[in-house]
């Protein structure tokens, strides 16, 4: 069972939404671009703050929270949601998706052992949010998310990955 849960829906949170069994399929810019208009969308439209984020090749880390009279957990479940059933569509219609066979073999086989999906399982159930109260944790929560590309040794500055909002604050600090 997972321990973790939202329990204040407003309060900033850091959440990690990981692809089943670690799949790479964040080497691709459009799946990337699906994950960045989804969370401009849910800025837009659900109530979410996005106070930092990065997008790795089978994770993403996220610094969010929902503004009064939004439920995080809900924005959370249907942006997991849209995003999986987009990424999945994207990847059966792209006919330069080299991998396509494959990934979709996969979240076939995980989506078996999910009763709650009609088809494929793309995200796993668990995204281990954590509440952050102390501006300690904060900081420390930020700067992981910003430095994960660099630990990974993907860049050499966090503010050089652009898929990640690394960027955007070094640039309004200036």
């Amino acid at each position: 069972m997972n321990g973790y849960k939202i329990t204040n829906q407003n309060s900033l949170h850091f959440i990690t939404p990981t692809v089943v069994g670690w799949v790479d399929v964040f080497t691709r810019k459009t799946y990337k671009d699906i994950i960045i208009d989804s969370l401009n969308f849910c800025i837009t439209n659900k109530g979410l703050s996005v106070h930092a984020y990065v997008i790795m090749s089978n994770h993403l880390h996220l610094l969010v929270s929902a503004k009064s009279g939004f439920n995080l957990s809900d924005i959370i479940r249907d942006f997991k949601s849209y995003t999986a059933s987009r990424i999945v569509k994207e990847i059966t219609q792209n006919p330069k998706e080299s991998r396509q066979v494959w990934l979709l073999k996969l979240f076939k086989y995980f989506g078996k052992y999910e009763s709650r999906n009609k088809k494929f399982q793309f995200w796993k159930k668990d995204n281990h949010p954590v509440e952050l109260v102390s501006p300690k944790w904060i900081k420390a929560r930020f700067d992981y998310i910003h430095y994960n590309p660099v630990q990974a040794g993907l860049v050499e500055l966090p503010e050089h990955y652009v898929y990640s909002s690394a960027r955007f604050y070094i640039e309004n600090k200036e």
